[in-house]
């Protein structure tokens, strides 16, 4: 299945990442975890040539694509057919300008992503109903792909020497969308490279020059495109830009280079660019961006690596490999209950991976798991996305509905007990393995550098019986602000809007050294702990000299508590802040009821504040409605040395 929110997880600028995540001491060395195992003769030697590699039927194979589910091709035909004929949407300048004017990155986002999903959406309908009835939309949409000066987005466009503003046409710029769209053009050609040709003899031509140009030359004779980590000299941590870009990049490569040792040369390249990407991962395979990012890293990690098993006839094999089994089961290790994930950075609290992709993946490295969570949400979520965000997701989605479907029925997702991820410190525990009843919660440690980062450092969230008690907000529909030097005014990256302390009145600041140490985790039958030292998490003026937080999971009495011992310097005043979406009433001194029949209890000498926020922007509303509670439990005369406990049950 495809995400529903793709639209509002666009990553950041490849020209920022984000704010504070240059801020890292040394690059990793390189492991080299895939290109080891094949140097590039050998490499080159198992790819198949163009013309033996068929990973899909063609539009002219009519048997495979009319054996597709009836429903399956209905929904597509009648989709299409109700766009077909319509004027293509324009891409005005002075939209493009937006960005630039105003920060506004969703009025061209809009216009430029629904000409490729319509393009898409006609491409799939012509396979499955195969009269040509789509032809002719399919010709308009690819000739004006092949007309526009950028197929990226305008949030991207800052890293050409021009800066931002309209994209110069001579310094071809691959980000996020131009390669996506280099993927639409390429299994368009594909699928139906010879009714195209019967259309006009020119096309096809153009398709591959156009290709060639926006994507395949640029990155074959660049290195500093950041996302690729392959300059020596501009080393950064990596994010899901660069499998994202480079499953793209792999299919267009695949698909349309002609030259057999440019095509296997730039496909070692690329296996070279996802070695960075590894190379940034804690061995635990946790995605510190986040479980909604996970479909665009951890999953297009698996578009690559499954792309070179189907080139090669499966002798290019990589899912041996422990770290990508780790990166891929991490995504049922975030799983709550229902469509709720762990959330933390940027990530939204409500998720559908791609059940395909999710099913496949842990197919090809046999955890049973990982296949029972991926038929789980495509169970969970049958109706089909009649427009594709990718087309090469889309044409292996249609060809595994009938396997899948049967593989969901009666599945269930694993709902694992206990979860540890030492290397990007993150806690999650349940009350029994394989139930939401009861508490749950989940914990971070890490540090305020982080890809997609808010500062949230000891930050946790309470659910019961798989519905949010406390929360993390997430974040609003990004902007220009989001990832420039203001990121942290925004009100949803500052730990004062996290499940964090502010401490005399000093709330936690960005970058690598902001960090969580001693970090522990244990768990029985009994209970589960997390403890982290939050002191380094704070900046000088805080006045921390010690900050230790512990969160327990009470399995017998079904509680949630946390505790925090501290000794500090200044005792002007220490604020606990508890985020929720929940009615709050002070039932009594160090007593609060919140909607739901939850009780908070806390230190007598702490009084209670409740602050709403509006949460009615377009990304939150839809997860936590029209507002957010925050609930600061407070004093202004702490002691020197000392702490507070609150804790979580339910009447």
């Amino acid at each position: 299945m495809f995400t529903p929110t793709r639209r509002a997880i666009l990553s950041a600028p490849a020209a920022a990442l984000l704010a504070g995540a240059q801020d890292v001491k040394q690059p990793p060395e390189s492991r080299r975890l895939l290109s080891s195992k094949f140097d590039a003769g050998r490499f080159s030697s198992l790819l198949l040539p163009p013309a033996q590699w068929t990973p899909y039927p063609r539009a002219s194979n009519r048997p495979a694509w009319q054996a597709l589910p009836a429903g399956l091709r209905s929904a597509f035909i009648d989709a299409a057919s109700q766009q077909k004929g319509k004027p293509w949407p324009s891409l005005p300048a002075s939209v493009f300008l937006d960005f630039q004017r105003n920060g506004n990155r969703t009025r061209f986002e809009a216009l430029t992503f629904g000409r490729r999903n319509r393009l898409r959406q006609a491409v799939l309908a012509e396979c499955m109903e195969g009269a040509g009835r789509f032809l002719d939309d399919i010709l308009d949409g690819l000739w004006l792909v092949c007309e526009e000066s950028f197929w990226g987005v305008p949030a991207h466009i800052g890293v050409q020497k021009a800066g931002n503003g309209l994209p110069d046409i001579s310094e071809p710029i691959v980000d996020l969308f131009a390669a996506e769209t280099a993927n639409t053009v390429a299994w368009t050609d594909y699928l139906l490279g010879p009714q195209l040709e019967k259309l006009s003899p020119l096309i096809r031509p153009r398709l591959l020059a156009e290709v060639r140009r926006r994507l395949l030359d640029p990155c074959a004779t660049r290195n500093d495109f950041g996302w690729m980590g392959l300059d020596p000299q501009n080393q950064r941590p990596l994010n899901n830009w660069t499998p994202w870009i480079d499953s793209n990049w792999l299919t267009a490569n695949l698909l349309m280079e002609q030259d057999a040792a440019r095509r296997s040369a730039t496909a070692y390249r690329i296996l070279n660019s996802l070695d960075r990407f590894l190379d940034y991962y804690h061995p635990d395979g946790g995605c510190d961006e986040g479980p909604s990012y996970w479909s665009r890293a951890g999953a297009s990690l698996f578009d690559c690596l499954e792309l070179l098993h189907s080139a090669s006839s499966g002798r290019l094999d990589f899912f041996d490999v422990p770290l990508v089994r780790e990166i891929g089961t991490y995504i049922y290790k975030a799983h709550i209950a229902a469509d709720w994930y762990v959330n933390f950075a940027d990530a939204s609290a409500r998720v559908v991976p791609n059940g395909n992709l999710v099913w496949r993946y842990g197919r090809r490295i046999q955890d049973p798991g990982m296949t029972a969570h991926g038929a789980w949400i495509a169970a969970s979520h049958p109706k089909p996305n009649v427009e594709p965000d990718a087309l090469g997701r889309a044409i292996d989605e249609v060809f595994h509905a009938g396997e899948l479907h049967a593989a969901g029925a009666g599945a269930q997702p694993p709902l694992v007990r206990d979860v540890f991820l030492p290397g990007v410190q993150v806690f999650a525990a349940r009350r029994r393995n394989g139930s939401t009843e009861g508490f749950y919660v989940a914990a971070q440690g890490g540090h305020n550098a982080e890809s997609h980062n808010h500062n949230d450092v000891g930050n946790f969230i309470v659910f019961h019986n798989g519905e949010p008690v406390l929360i993390d907000v997430g974040v609003e529909m990004y902007t220009a602000k989001t990832f420039s030097s203001r990121r942290y005014e925004i009100w949803t990256m500052q730990s004062g809007w996290h499940n964090c302390p502010t401490i005399n009145g000093v709330a936690q600041q960005a970058g690598r050294s902001f960090e969580a140490r001693s970090v522990t985790s244990s768990n029985d039958d009994r209970a589960a702990l997390f403890s982290l030292e939050l002191q380094h998490a704070y900046p000088a003026e805080a006045g921390v000299k010690q900050w230790r937080r512990q969160i327990r999971l009470d399995r017998s009495a079904d509680s949630v508590s946390i505790q925090d011992r501290f000794q500090l310097a200044r005792t002007q005043s220490v604020e606990l802040s508890l985020i929720t979406t929940r009615q709050a009433k002070e039932a009594a001194p160090g007593e609060l009821h919140l909607e739901g029949g939850f009780v908070l209890r806390y230190d007598k000498s702490l009084q209670a504040v409740i602050d709403d926020h509006s949460s009615a922007d377009a990304r939150l509303q839809p997860i936590w409605g029209p507002l957010v509670r925050r609930i600061r439990l407070s004093t202004n005369t702490p002691p020197a040395e000392g702490g507070y406990t609150v804790t979580i049950t339910r009447t």
